[in-house]
């Protein structure tokens, strides 16, 4: 006879944690070092992208009668799907006569150009050379090797995330005057956390750098602010796969296996005077908790939160690369 089945105990991920006053912390200069960033940001750079830049939200491009027009490192683009949901990308001129393509129609799978009604199925026509386009379930990568200038690849390098069906995902973008190496620094630089967003973060403290850990990853542990002195702490670890990518994985606590992607992708040609950077940012959730199934069926209610949590950091972060690419410009970089 089977003995009594044991109740899994519920334990809330919630804390109580007594933030110290915001100039009472303990300094992080001393530990942010520069020339520690940046030989983190240098090694990203040396990367390979394949010549493959995030566009934005896969459920975001490609409506039924609508294209997506974006302009990557100077080249605009055109994206739309078929009747049966395949992705395709090209130039977003009419080879006719320039017609911008994002404001043409898709009929029946077909881009027409609203201008002469020049009809694009995907494949070349006309002088008309369709781009190498990837959707990752999550977000839309177009291939421009003219722009990027490196070894293509087949496929971008994609980072590791959780099994969609059992995450939340919402993508966040926001548009900067800086250049995509500005945001990535930004991102390995994880010591001015509980600085710069006092709102979000509690007690923050990097336990790991390249410097010591041997695989070139950033180790941080902090508390989420939730509201008052309630926090959720977790271990995160960031990593940059790529020269515009950072990757910040959870790797204990709440949320473990979580992952949020941040994607530069520039929208000015190297070199513009005035650089424009768009910053596309991935939130894929996950948990092991049993409550996390209604999370994942209230999914289209939560994403306009999560992309509002987003926007709030990325309100400060981009006037942080902002400013690095104006001291950088005028030659003023500290080092």
């Amino acid at each position: 006879m089977n003995g009594p089945r044991r109740r899994r105990t519920w334990t809330s991920p919630l804390r109580v944690r007594r933030a110290p006053r915001w100039e009472r912390q303990t300094p992080t200069w001393r530990e942010a070092k520069p020339a520690l960033i940046a030989e983190a940001l240098k090694r990203a750079a040396a990367r390979p992208s394949g010549n493959w830049y995030v566009v934005g939200a896969s459920r975001e491009i490609g409506g039924r009668d609508r294209p997506y027009g974006r302009t990557v490192a100077g080249v605009e683009v055109v994206l739309w799907r078929s009747g049966a949901g395949a992705l395709h990308a090209g130039p977003g001129e009419c080879p006719h006569l320039g017609a911008p393509l994002r404001d043409s129609r898709v009929a029946c799978g077909t881009l027409v150009c609203h201008w002469h009604g020049l009809a694009l199925d995907g494949g070349p026509f006309a002088g008309w050379e369709p781009y190498p386009v990837h959707d990752d379930g999550v977000l839309v990568w177009v291939r421009l090797d003219p722009a990027g200038g490196e070894a293509p690849l087949e496929r971008p390098v994609v980072p590791a995330r959780p099994v969609p069906a059992a995450a939340v995902e919402a993508v966040f973008t926001a548009v900067g005057r800086c250049e995509p190496e500005d945001v990535v620094a930004n991102r390995l630089d994880p010591w001015h956390g509980s600085w710069f967003h006092p709102y979000a973060f509690v007690g923050l403290r990097v336990t790991g750098t390249p410097e010591d850990a041997g695989d070139d990853a950033f180790a941080v542990d902090v508390s989420f602010k939730v509201a008052g002195r309630l926090v959720v702490p977790v271990r995160a670890v960031f990593t940059a796969p790529g020269p515009r990518t950072v990757v910040m994985h959870i790797t204990d606590g709440e949320g473990s296996g979580s992952v949020v992607e941040t994607h530069a992708t520039p929208l000015t040609p190297p070199g513009a005077t005035a650089p424009r950077t768009a910053v596309v940012e991935a939130v894929v959730a996950a948990s092991d908790r049993r409550g996390f199934a209604l999370a994942r069926a209230v999914a289209p209610a939560l994403r306009p939160l999560m992309r509002r949590t987003a926007g709030r950091l990325w309100r400060d972060d981009l006037a942080y690369a902002e400013r690095r690419w104006a001291l950088r410009s005028t030659g003023r970089f500290p080092g």
